[in-house]
């Protein structure tokens, strides 16, 4: 099979009666983009990224960018996980992606896990530019691998590097670069077990707040083996990090997140389900 060379480039800007729509929109294997939906009562527009193959495969370029214009607000989701397959030696997949947000505007990013299968490789570099007086919120997941295959912690190589900035200004830049083994020997020392999955959230608010009142309730969600550390960012924001013995936790801890920073930040409570 040849390789994709993949785009997904979206604006979202803020219309006339008050709602979002796209502007822009432009995209092409495998990214698919299905309808977008309107929720009036979080008054946030739903767009889902769709992946209508089987998963990335040796040899994709995916690259994708997405900006909120002033006053606009825009979830974008997956409805299934990202599969990454297996590849040969020295082979690698590759992904670019990169959200821009303005002024009073407001992005959430919230796909579903990165699976990564037996003696894949990828690499994904993610930036994010978020203006003063913006809102952000991406959460990244990491599953150990195919677990009823028995592909837990066997992929060959998993890079995952993140550049944030407001204003121009660097307040966070990180790189993950694993082996299958050498993350399940992190996940053994937790004492998460076998099936611990992951998640990298980064939260970037309009306003600097030292001591949200969202905080001490989501440090409570630290509780029946699941991990959750909270650290404020360098000028504004904040960065939690959950580790979960298994998917079904992990996935209720989340909804317990945004349920959470909902109450602050109301925006947040668009629902990730199509109507």
């Amino acid at each position: 099979m040849n390789a994709l060379d993949g785009h997904l480039h979206l604006r979202a800007v803020r219309a006339s009666d008050g709602s979002t729509a796209l502007s822009a929109q432009s995209f092409r294997a495998p990214f698919h983009l299905s309808k977008p939906n309107w929720d009036p009562e979080a008054e946030v527009l739903h767009v889902q990224v769709v992946n209508p193959t089987a998963g990335i495969l040796e040899g994709d370029r995916l690259e994708s960018s997405i900006s909120v214009d002033v006053g606009a607000a825009l979830l974008v989701t997956t409805p299934s996980a990202t599969r990454l397959f297996r590849m040969t030696e020295g082979g690698r997949a590759t992904g670019h992606q990169h959200f821009e947000v303005a002024t009073g505007a407001m992005l959430e990013v919230f796909p579903e896990p990165i699976v990564p299968h037996r003696g894949s490789t990828y690499f994904q570099e993610t930036t994010i530019d978020s203006a003063e007086g913006s809102t952000l919120l991406f959460i990244d997941q990491l599953m150990p691998g195919r677990l009823a295959h028995g592909e837990a912690w066997s992929w060959d190589r998993l890079v995952l590097s993140l550049t944030v900035r407001r204003a121009g200004q660097l307040i966070l830049r990180e790189r993950f670069d694993q082996t299958g083994a050498s993350l399940r020997s992190l996940a053994e020392f937790s004492g998460t077990g076998a099936g611990s999955c992951f998640a990298n959230i980064v939260l970037l608010p309009p306003a600097d707040d030292a001591a949200p009142a969202w905080r001490s309730e989501v440090a409570s969600l630290h509780r029946d083996g699941v991990w959750v550390g909270i650290s404020r960012l360098r000028t504004i924001g904040w960065s939690i990090r959950i580790v979960s013995p298994d998917p079904v936790r992990l996935r209720d801890t989340l909804a317990n997140l945004r349920e959470t920073l909902r109450l602050s930040y109301p925006r947040l409570g668009c629902g990730l389900r199509r109507p």
